[in-house]
Formats: structure tokens, sequence, C-alpha cells
């Protein structure tokens, strides 16, 4: 894709999601849409903000029983989102009933270790090994499973590139260099993860709360 850079909307607030995008849509390749915005307004609010033109990234994060995530790709297909996630740790099966269950056009990525997790957080979840072995054991079963890709920090997006070349890779948390790093704690610049394979680079605060939003989603890609 020409322009890389997602923005995610975290509001619930479809009124503050829509003028943000008015504001940021000359300079980012499209929107991401989570749990807030979806909750808060359904696919009524999605409707609205793709009136606006730019492609759509459903961050759901879909984690169930393979029958029950595959029902609700079938639900959001009406949407044709570009983007939708899943949790890989589902399981291979849940992976494919997914993917199978998904519009033509939108790409499924499997979320692997959230950018808000370290070492510490895994062990306590029962997870012994460090963040970037258990994102390899992911993806790999994210592509055995046949999704597009998968959702990584941008520490381990440059080795998992290697053993999955033609992958669709989803790095969030990304923060430029000098920006507060807030509840991330394996966040990259966006030039790094982009030079090390990112297909799409996500950025929410350092755009979405900046004084001007436009302006930093420029300065953000000029770095590209």
């Amino acid at each position: 894709m020409s322009n890389p850079l997602y923005v995610a909307m975290d509001t619930p607030r479809l009124d503050e999601a829509l003028d943000l995008t008015r504001r940021i849509k000359a300079h980012v390749g499209g929107v991401k849409l989570g749990l807030e915005f979806f909750c808060a307004n359904g696919h009524h609010g999605v409707h609205e903000v793709q009136k606006l033109g730019l492609p759509i990234f459903l961050d759901l994060k879909l984690h169930d029983i393979p029958n029950t995530v595959a029902k609700a790709m079938q639900a959001i297909n009406v949407l044709e989102p570009a983007i939708v996630t899943i949790h890989a740790s589902g399981g291979r099966a849940m992976m494919e009933d997914a993917k199978a269950a998904a519009g033509l056009h939108t790409k499924v990525v499997g979320v692997t270790v959230l950018t808000s997790l370290d070492d510490h957080d895994l062990n306590r979840v029962g997870v012994g090994d460090a963040p970037d072995i258990q994102v390899a054991r992911l993806a790999a079963l994210a592509q055995e499973a046949g999704l597009d890709g998968i959702v990584c920090s941008g520490h381990e997006v440059k080795a998992v590139r290697k053993s999955w070349k033609d992958g669709f890779f989803v790095v969030p948390g990304l923060r430029p260099a000098g920006a507060a790093m807030g509840d991330q704690k394996r966040a990259v610049t966006p030039r790094q993860a982009r030079d090390d394979g990112a297909s799409v680079l996500v950025i929410g605060r350092p755009i979405t709360k900046a004084e001007d939003p436009d302006e930093a989603a420029r300065a953000i890609v000029g770095t590209l």
C-alpha cells in the first residue's frame, strides 16, 4: 500500500472519530476502529466513518470457539473491512474458520502478543517464553492456518518476516522518536518498524492527542 499509516481511533464517541478522520484523511492510509468504538457505535458507526473514504481496520480481536468466531466474522462481512483481527492463541481451527468466513477482500490477521505485555506479564499467565519466542510460535501457527498475517510489535517483525516472506504484518503501539511510551512496553519508531518489514503501522495517541493531528500524521509519514 502507498501509505501504511493507520490511525487508531480509540474513542467511543462517533462525533470525535468523524472529526479526527476528516482532519487527517489526506495524510493517512486508513483508520483503525477498535472495541471501544465498535461496542458504542456498532455497524452504524463503522458505516459513518467509511463514508469519509478511507479503508477500515476493524480491530475486534475475536477469540472464542471456532463456530462463534466464524459467525461473528460473517456478521461483519457487510462492513467490508480491509483488515480484521483475531487472537492467534485461539488455535488453528479457530483461525481456519475465521479466514474461511471472512470477506474476499478482507485480510485476517492474528494477534500474537499484545504490545502492552512483557516477559513478566507473559510469565504470570503461564507463558514461560520471552515475547519473541511466543510471537514466532503463534506466527507459524497462523501461517499454517492460512491467515494473511499477524499483529506483532516492532521488536519481532523483522525475524518473523524472514520465515513468512509474503506475510502481512501489522505493527501497533508505535511511538515517534521522543514521544511518551504510555502503556506500551515493546514499542519502536514507525521508521524502524517499516524498515524491518511492517505492512501496516498503527499509531494512536501521538496523532489523536496532538494539538494538530493532521500535522502530526504528516510528520510521521515524512519519516518513512
